[in-house]
């Protein structure tokens, strides 16, 4: 009894992740589940939100220069 036990955890313990591997990486399966999950997640951006962006990151580099310059002139 023990023995046969034994032999079938260790077919378990190796037959689980086997398998979790190959249906993983089934193409089919990727395409399916995985991309399409990706484009709900995080939509494909806009022009118009790249645009502002880049401009908020302008700002703020702006601000950063004029205190970074205010503190220098103090000193």
């Amino acid at each position: 009894m023990g023995v046969k036990l034994e032999v079938f955890r260790m077919t378990v313990y190796l037959t689980f992740p086997v398998a979790m591997f190959w249906i993983a990486n089934q193409a089919e399966w990727f395409e399916d589940y995985v991309i399409q999950r990706k484009r709900e997640l995080w939509p494909p951006e806009k022009e118009s939100q790249r645009q502002e962006l880049e401009e908020f990151k302008e700002r703020i580099r702006k601000q950063r220069e004029e205190r970074l310059l205010r503190a220098a002139q103090q000193n």
